[in-house]
């Protein structure tokens, strides 16, 4: 950033402030301490040491951390959460606070208070996680996000991607008197960036960055999948009856995943079962509140055909056919909807009476052949319903349908959840700039107005330097759906990148623009495998030229914005690479194998990427998801399907690619 725009930055940040004002730290006064109550929970301790280690890089003083309050009280102080001592010093303002997540900035001039709506168990603050266990668990974490809204919109602290922050130094930090409260409506949104979700990995530079954008600590817990994935292994052969019965009247598994299995839904047994098996979990752990009740997995086989599951359908549902893999039989049905709803609702009210003061919400996906809304039943206010409408980094054409099938959800759910499955539409998975950040503002906006409280989606794979600004455009939304993204990207641009930003800028907007016009020129879902029709060389010259330019603005000593701008580039570096090496790939499909001039070269930008992995700077590209050997060797994952001789296209995804049809 250059001088004249850092004082811009910092006459913003002080602008209010006059003499009587909570001066934290400045040259002719030491830091005033931060105090934490002395049984405060683990993330509010965490997030007190970060706002001392940030004021500490700010102006170089960094403030004691004081356990409880001592006696007497100091002179000026910051406090970090609620304690007794505030209704003293705040007698005109009330701490009950009235909204989940509610969080606090409250500043007289002696004292400082952030803090929020702090809910744990001492006795259940670790739990196991999707891959690691989740520690410091609580059911809200109003105090530390109140505590990273202050260090950004107070401070000034931009995280722009993990391991690279930017933090404008400054000798006097202080605050205007002032009370500022703010709830997020989005309660689950740990699942938006799954990868970085609490317990999905150990704690990294990622899960940092996470929460430190108020995305990773939320109150409400929503997995994205399905309820019953171990039914049959643990059912199956007591109690076929408990199963889907096929049209022949046979309850057998799904092939080849016994764990797509579909249940009788309209079977009193399983209702009985499930609240057996649920009503333990939720002795054992009482943070537990959302259930998820959603139908297996593959959504095309397998759903009941007994006459009491047809009877829950309603009759003038759109027509649907599944099929039973295994015995060649397809039945010619209706929506799943009805019958789905009144499944979650038995179970829903099965719960409530076994458990009538505790908060339990039950999780139904509106997914395949369950995507309509309901025609003749409408979910109980205890059921979220989990709308699997993609319409995220989709065309215009392609969002038509799953907008209105979402509308009309919201129009009978008292809650949603948006989980779209956002699949690769311009090589997301493959680490391309595949990137909507214009499309996510009015995407979360239109989410916020159908009063979605959670999200989950599957899935970003965390390439920094080709996909970062989505993944920091998302965040913020999740935080706030109503966040101008306009303005947030020019203050990340101009934050990120100083004297080069307009040239930034400009390459993310061709990036966006360019993939934009690809998804809605190519409408086949399998469009990112004929990448090389848009990405061509023109495109990637003038993307070229923006980097080029960025760096000419940028000063040879210059070693912070220079670094950034490296990240930046070897985004476009591998992004060139991975449309050469698709491009040869389409040449060797054509020859049937043949083309050794093909396959060669496709090898060769295989040798390059595996020093792209030595070389590239940490996060700029998540390897492990894309390349599962770094030269092609013996396991090659299904991500790499098109990229590799020994992963090609399969003639059903080459049939569809030429025969384009909607998602």
């Amino acid at each position: 950033m250059s001088i004249a725009a850092r004082i811009l930055v910092l006459l913003a940040l002080t602008a209010p402030l006059v003499a009587a004002d909570f001066v934290l730290v400045s040259k002719e006064a030491a830091p005033a301490p931060i105090i934490v109550a002395k049984d405060a929970p683990v993330r509010t301790r965490d997030a007190a040491v970060t706002l001392a280690d940030y004021i500490a890089k700010i102006s170089g003083q960094k403030p004691a951390i004081l356990d409880g309050a001592p006696q007497p009280l100091p002179e000026r102080a910051v406090w970090v959460g609620v304690q007794p001592e505030l209704k003293a010093l705040f007698a005109k303002t009330s701490f009950d606070f009235e909204h989940p997540e509610e969080t606090l900035v409250l500043a007289s001039e002696k004292h400082l208070v952030i803090a929020g709506r702090d809910r744990w168990d001492p006795a259940h603050t670790e739990v196991k996680g999707r891959l690691a266990m989740k520690t410091g668990v609580q059911q809200e974490y109003g105090t530390a996000n109140a505590v990273y809204s202050y260090l950004r919109d107070q401070l000034g602290v931009r995280w722009l991607w993990p391991g690279e922050e930017d933090i404008i130094p400054r000798e006097r930090i202080a605050i205007g008197v002032m009370e500022q409260r703010y709830h997020p409506q989005i309660r689950a949104r740990g699942g938006m960036l799954v990868k970085t979700s609490l317990g999905d990995n150990k704690e990294s530079a990622e899960e940092l960055w996470s929460r430190f954008q108020r995305v990773q600590l939320d109150s409400m817990d929503m997995n994205g999948g399905h309820g019953f994935g171990d039914w049959w292994e643990k059912h199956g052969a007591a109690h076929p009856e408990y199963f889907a019965a096929a049209p022949d009247g046979r309850r057998i598994a799904m092939k080849p995943s016994v764990s797509n299995t579909k249940l009788c839904a309209s079977n009193p047994q399983v209702w009985q079962q499930w609240l057996v098996e649920t009503s333990a979990k939720l002795r054992a752990d009482p943070l537990l509140r959302v259930i998820n009740v959603s139908p297996n997995d593959g959504y095309t086989s397998g759903h009941c055909t007994c006459k009491n599951c047809l009877a829950w359908d309603h009759p003038d549902g759109e027509k649907m056919e599944w099929s039973f893999p295994g015995t060649g039989l397809k039945y010619q049905g209706v929506s799943q909807t009805d019958r789905d709803v009144r499944f979650a609702n038995t179970l829903a009210r099965l719960l409530k009476k076994e458990f009538p003061q505790r908060e339990v919400f039950l999780l139904l996906n509106a997914y395949g052949l369950a995507r309509n809304p309901p025609l003749g039943v409408v979910p109980d206010d205890n059921v979220i319903i989990s709308s699997v409408a993609n319409f995220h980094m989709r065309s215009p054409k392609e969002r038509q349908l799953p907008i209105q099938q979402h509308t009309g959800w919201a129009k009978v759910a008292k809650h949603l959840m948006w989980r779209p499955n956002l699949g690769s539409p311009a090589g997301l998975s493959w680490g391309m700039p595949d990137v909507a950040m214009t499309q996510a503002q009015e995407d979360f906006r239109f989410a916020a107005d159908t009063r979605c409280i959670g999200l989950y989606f599957d899935l970003f794979w965390l390439h920094w330097s080709t996909q970062g600004p989505h993944y920091y455009a998302l965040a913020h939304l999740a935080w706030n759906p109503r966040t101008d993204v306009t303005a947030l990207m020019d203050d990340y641009y101009q934050r990120g990148f100083g004297p080069a930003a307009p040239d930034v800028k400009a390459y993310w907007q061709l990036m966006e623009r360019t993939r934009m016009e690809f998804v809605a020129e190519e409408p086949s879902r399998f469009r990112a495998f004929d990448l090389p029709k848009k990405y061509t060389a023109d495109v990637f010259a003038q993307a070229q030229r923006h980097l080029d330019a960025a760096s000419a603005k940028l000063p040879a000593d210059d070693e912070t914005h220079r670094r950034r701008l490296h990240f930046v580039r070897c985004g476009l570096d591998y992004a060139k690479l991975v449309v050469d090496t698709r491009a040869w790939m389409q040449k060797l499909e054509a020859s049937k194998n043949k083309d050794s001039e093909a396959k060669a070269k496709v090898l060769a930008n295989w040798d390059l990427v595996a020093k792209m992995q030595k070389d590239f700077p940490a996060h700029a590209i998540n390897w492990q998801a894309v390349w599962r050997s770094p030269s092609g060797g013996e396991e090659i994952g299904k991500r790499v399907m098109g990229l590799h001789p020994n992963a090609p296209l399969s003639g059903r995804t080459l049939k569809e690619l030429r025969t384009p049809g909607l998602e």
